[in-house]
């Protein structure tokens, strides 16, 4: 059992949009449902992390200097990226490369943020957004502080990733090839599942190099040449899916590795 206490708990639960909601081993849940796809959502009370990942973590990245965040407000996260589903019932086409019950793919910045805007017109009180990048790792790493929320080391029971590209040396493992079913793998201590793998995910912020001092509830840049992914696909290597791994794409690239998944604004 994964007993999270909540010391914070969010303004309104249930809020008005909410078709079902409650509290399991993970913490406080509620979920949406539109033409009979539901989606739920999870808590992640206020908190202060460490961002990036520490000098002596194996196969990091320059750009990943390790800072503290303070996230004074809580928000809500989607428990998996939106599923083809969920896009087909809202958007009324499927752009997906590998159809079937996984998340939705070939998906840029712009389509996801065109999805947003036609789900909140529908029905204004979601408050859909995009999770910053400070949010996404925070809610990935679900208070741990190592590689992987599932601690050291990954394997394809774990992460659908390139399992012949193991992260430090680890044992190879299955690479499938392809998506996966949005909750066929295990979530991490706040229910959220494959936030490393499966599919990229969007964030909302333009990338640029991370500021050296500590930051309270970042926004990223206020302008840029591309946007931030965070945490790998079923295609990249074990080191991508690191929960520090950041990845950065123009607004409309698109490809059958990207996906992204859905936060609640305030």
């Amino acid at each position: 059992m994964h007993i999270r206490k909540h010391t914070v708990f969010p303004k309104e639960f249930p809020e008005s949009w909410a078709s079902d909601w409650g509290k399991d081993e993970y913490g406080l849940w509620m979920a949406f449902t539109y033409k009979g796809v539901r989606q739920a959502f999870r808590w992640c009370e206020p908190g202060t992390f460490l961002m990036g990942s520490p000098e002596n973590e194996p196969e990091r990245n320059r750009d990943e200097s390790q800072h503290p965040v303070t996230l004074t407000k809580g928000f809500w996260i989607a428990d998996t990226p939106v599923t083809q589903a969920l896009w087909l019932v809202v958007i009324g086409n499927n752009p997906s490369y590998f159809m079937g019950d996984g998340p939705v793919e070939n998906i840029s910045w712009n389509d996801a943020q065109m999805f947003i805007t036609k789900m909140n017109g529908m029905k204004a009180e979601l408050k859909l957004c995009l999770p910053t990048e400070a949010q996404w790792e925070y809610a990935c790493r679900a208070g741990t502080i190592t590689p992987f929320s599932l601690g050291g080391q990954i394997d394809s029971t774990q992460v659908n990733f390139n399992g012949a590209a193991p992260y430090n040396n680890g044992r190879e493992s299955e690479y499938r090839r392809q998506t996966v079913e949005a909750k066929a793998l295990p979530c991490n201590d706040w229910g959220l599942y494959q936030m490393h793998g499966n599919v990229m995910e969007w964030c909302q912020d333009w990338y640029d190099e991370y500021p050296t001092q500590s930051l309270i509830d970042p926004q990223g840049p206020r302008t840029g040449n591309s946007r931030v992914l965070r945490g790998g696909s079923w295609d990249n290597y074990g080191r991508v899916c690191r929960s520090a791994h950041r990845r950065n794409y123009d607004s409309t690239y698109r490809d059958y590795r990207i996906g992204f998944r859905l936060a609640q604004g305030n």
